[in-house]
């Protein structure tokens, strides 16, 4: 069941509702008031009537008959106003019609008015009638005093009221849901444009966006919530895009060279010196292979919010240290000297494995833009954490920094430098440049920690990068 018909529907049985229980409060309010100004008139009669009692004679105004009392010759039927006075016993003294012996009311309501007068609605020789029964005395003698009228006036008026409920109450029913039905299709007509125009845009019309409507309303939100959620669809399709190409790329190369190794290896003649040479450079080219293959994975995982680290209470100075001994051999082949400066005792919640991965990708990039004779110094810093460059700091986190005194990172690089497959420097040699991955797992690793990564230039020349990771409990 669509929106448009649920809200007409529901409109109209809520405006059935709002009629029933109008009607049904409207006709018991008119009932009420008919029969009070009913009731008045028969007090007044009744009043005067009883006067007249008192007095040793009646009015001729109290009957609706001419004539003189106990000589009424005019019928009930003919009359919309009667009167009769009776005994307790209910005997008829004096009727306002002919059947002078008929009483009224039976003795047990007789009673009932002598002790505490009575008003009802009876059915009286097939009409409805209102009657008002009290007790007078007359000459010191107790006699009963009724008063009736015929409420075929106000059963009339009643009965045009119904009719008017319900014959008025379908119409304005119907009318109302008409109402609602057109209503709600104007409404939601910018609705159903735009779900049109979300049906025609494909992943080859990415750019593609709904029109908003200048009238300020939900839908307009509504069109500029999904403009920008196509906007982020878009951004996250092209980067997927460049990921996928550019992953392609750095495995064509390794692939690429792997065959050659193997096509060579496979040649008659090699000797077996040169067979271990080929099979030894497979080997690398599938080294290479398998860390691209689990750094792509990683980052895939991190996209996907799919928790990668298991956190312990970690010492911080024992991993640096360690991390430091295991490329001191790289670091002494190209002529450069690790420097460890952490405090004695250091302590981070934390992944020591991730954490060990990020920081040898940070150790392994200064090396390789390092000058011979320098140094790669590794610091860390609780409590205090570069907000700018290596420069300015702030509390609540520890960083772990490493600094190299080369040329630096270049300054348009600095905005991309953790993105993927971003190099420093294009021109390198891929094999001596790697794959561009290694700042954007230091970054993806920083950030699962709930922390992150920051890249820039010391002042006293060099690239400088740190990770800050929150202190933990």
């Amino acid at each position: 069941m669509s929106l448009r018909l649920r809200l007409s529907l529901a409109f109209a049985i809520g405006t059935a509702a709002l009629i029933a229980v109008s009607g049904l409060v409207f006709l018991a309010q008119l009932h009420s008031s008919l029969n009070s100004a009913i009731d008045a008139t028969l007090q007044a009669r009744s009043e005067a009537l009883a006067a007249g009692l008192r007095s040793g004679s009646l009015p001729r105004a109290a009957w609706p008959a001419s004539g003189q009392l106990g000589q009424q010759t005019g019928q009930h039927s003919g009359a919309d106003e009667f009167a009769q006075v009776l005994t307790p016993n209910g005997k008829v003294i004096f009727p306002s019609w002919a059947d002078e012996n008929s009483p009224l009311l039976p003795v047990s309501r007789l009673r009932q008015a002598e002790r505490e007068g009575l008003t009802m609605t009876a059915m009286v020789e097939g009409e409805q009638v209102r009657m008002l029964a009290r007790e007078v005395h007359q000459a010191r003698h107790p006699v009963i005093v009724i008063v009736g009228a015929v409420t075929s006036v106000a059963d009339a008026a009643q009965a045009r009221a119904r009719t008017v409920i319900l014959i008025g109450g379908p119409v304005v029913v119907i009318s109302a849901g008409l109402g609602a039905w057109l209503l709600t299709g104007a409404a939601l007509s910018p609705v159903h444009q735009m779900r049109r125009r979300l049906e025609e845009i494909s992943e080859h019309d990415s750019s593609a966006r709904l029109e908003v409507p200048s009238t300020g309303d939900e839908i307009a939100s509504l069109a500029a919530t999904t403009n920008r959620l196509l906007d982020r669809l878009q951004d996250a399709l092209s980067r997927q895009r460049g990921f996928v190409a550019d992953a392609g790329h750095e495995l064509r190369t390794p692939l690429t060279a792997l065959k050659a190794e193997l096509d060579l290896a496979a040649r008659p003649g090699k000797s077996r010196d040169a067979l271990a040479s080929a099979v030894a450079a497979a080997a690398d080219d599938t080294d290479r292979l398998i860390r691209l293959a689990e750094d792509l994975l990683l980052l895939a995982r991190a996209d996907d919010g799919t928790a990668f680290i298991a956190v312990e209470r970690t010492d911080l100075s024992a991993l640096i240290s360690a991390s430091a001994r295991s490329f001191a051999a790289q670091a002494g082949a190209r002529g450069i000297t690790l420097a460890v400066n952490v405090p004695q005792r250091l302590t981070a919640v934390a992944d020591p494995a991730r954490l060990r991965q990020a920081l040898g990708n940070l150790i392994e990039n200064a090396i390789g833009h390092a000058p011979a004779g320098t140094a790669v110094e590794l610091s860390s810093d609780a409590r205090h954490v570069a907000d700018d460059g290596c420069r300015r700091r702030r509390h609540g986190v520890v960083s772990i920094e490493v600094r190299d005194h080369g040329p630096g990172f270049p300054v348009e690089f600095l905005p991309r430098a953790f993105e993927r497959f971003s190099r420093a420097d294009p021109a390198r040699d891929r094999d001596e440049g790697g794959a561009g991955l290694g700042l954007a797992i230091v970054a993806s690793i920083a950030a699962a920690h709930g922390g992150r990564a920051v890249a820039g230039n010391h002042p006293g020349g060099g690239a400088c990068v740190q990770i800050e990771l929150p202190l933990g409990d």
